[in-house]
């Protein structure tokens, strides 16, 4: 069995599949840019685990003054935050800095 494929359909499927891998290219490159960091300042610690995407590795520093392990996130609050509210996330790491609920954020 032969079988004849017309040149004309050749190259209309090659220039479509170039559109679709074109199109395809652009919403990959958008899914990575990622969304906005939020703004944690003054928000529970639990607040930011539930906000930001669970493939975000985030970085808990006690700012407090005694460099205390965080063993219980419903216990701090968020002073500190990198990068910025409204930057963009690209996979990189989240710094916040937190103190125990009660206590003061130090003064920069």
């Amino acid at each position: 069995m032969k079988v004849s494929v017309r040149p004309g359909l050749r190259r209309a499927g090659v220039v479509l599949g170039g559109a679709a891998a074109a199109t395809l290219l652009t919403v990959t490159t958008a899914a990575a840019a990622g969304p906005p960091m939020p703004e944690l300042r003054g928000r529970g610690l639990m607040h930011v685990f539930s906000t930001l995407d669970y493939r975000t590795r985030v970085e808990v520093r006690d700012v407090g003054g005694s460099h205390r392990n965080v063993l219980w996130p419903l216990s701090w609050k968020v002073c500190t935050q990198s990068p910025a509210p409204g930057a963009k996330l690209d996979g990189e790491t989240v710094t916040v800095g937190v103190v125990k609920n009660g206590e003061r954020c130090p003064r920069k």
